[in-house]
């Protein structure tokens, strides 16, 4: 049981504006900075907020990068020296926005591709030494949580509940949440270590055409399909996507000519709608794929790879109506944080 999960938002802020909130109840200027990390296998993401009142946040400055720190390590069960560096670069930078912000309470969390390598304790060394970032590394079943916890409040108010699904590089959590008079009660969660990276890598050039994207999918349906039996009412719940496989089929869902975040958070989508834009783009290479405006060149070699995990989610759980987030680990590690802080 996750308990009672009030309403919860992170509200943007220009990275400049330092004002204090102004509303009663509301942290001031004066009030604690939180900061939390994300190192995920593929991307790492940071966010700093201030406590509101309500249970509300307002973002102070946040910062993303691509590093791809899996790169390989499904393979060779090793954090190669290239990605290293990339990723302690990046570190660098978010400990330069973090002390700037002042911040007074800081988690730092590494996922799958941590998990999976045999010398993630060079990373963590390296990372606290050279960037005075302390990471902790967490099991597949908190990250689910956390995920759980950041998405939550999205769940339509007229459903039952929502299967959330987090498409990550390394791995994919999906939970199934349903509403009870004193929150959200998880029926199942489970981690699976399938993400973008990891099938790509596995599938090689065939992850970038159209057959290979076939049998990506077939895979993954018989990968995920023993968690189907659990119950899930597809007249009365629907899905809750995260991550950036789904946030990009949203920005081309609602035609954006570049990816713009406050569009895409919160966003409904028929889920047919949804299956027709992955069906148009599986048989595009990568070139076509970069230059589709929200997608890029940074994300097209991995973009099949996603849509296929995500094909077969939407098989398996069957909802007309799917809702995208363009939130999850970090906003679920913030309220955990402001719960064990007791702010």
């Amino acid at each position: 049981m996750l308990g009672s999960i009030p309403r919860f938002a992170v509200e943007e802020a220009a990275l400049h504006d330092r004002r204090p909130l102004g509303r009663k109840g509301s942290a001031t200027r004066s009030g604690p900075v939180l900061a939390v990390l994300d190192l995920g296998t593929n991307n790492c993401r940071l966010l700093i907020a201030r406590p509101m009142a309500d249970d509300r946040f307002r973002a102070v400055d946040s910062f993303s990068r691509i590093v791809r720190l899996g790169e390989g390590v499904a393979t060779n069960g090793r954090i190669s020296e290239a990605a290293m560096e990339r990723t302690i670069a990046a570190l660098k930078i978010c400990a330069q926005h973090i002390a700037r912000s002042g911040a007074t309470h800081v988690r730092a969390i590494a996922t799958q591709a941590a998990r999976l390598a045999g010398n993630a304790d060079v990373l963590i060394a390296r990372a606290r030494e050279e960037a005075g970032i302390q990471l902790e590394v967490i099991s597949s079943e908190a990250e689910a949580d956390l995920a759980a916890l950041g998405c939550a409040p999205l769940i339509g108010p007229k459903y039952k509940g929502a299967l959330i699904f987090d498409i990550g590089g390394g791995s994919t959590e999906i939970i199934h949440l349903v509403r009870k008079s004193a929150g959200f009660e998880k029926k199942f969660s489970a981690s699976l270590p399938y993400g973008v990276v990891t099938l790509s890598e596995s599938y090689g050039a065939a992850a970038q055409s159209r057959a290979g994207f076939d049998k990506m999918a077939a895979a993954m349906r018989e990968v995920f399909s023993p968690f189907a039996s659990e119950r899930f009412d597809s007249l009365h719940e629907h899905l809750l996507g995260t991550s950036g496989t789904v946030t990009t089929l949203a920005a081309l869902a609602l035609k954006l000519p570049r990816y713009n975040r406050a569009r895409v958070d919160g966003s409904w989508h028929e889920t047919g709608h949804m299956l027709r834009i992955v069906e148009r783009i599986a048989g595009h290479d990568v070139a076509a794929l970069a230059r589709l405006g929200p997608i890029g060149e940074e994300r097209a070699d991995l973009m099949l790879a996603g849509c296929a995990i995500f094909t077969a989610i939407c098989s398996l759980w069957p909802s007309r109506m799917m809702r995208v987030a363009d939130r999850g680990l970090r906003e679920g590690m913030l309220r955990q944080l402001r719960q064990d802080l007791d702010l």
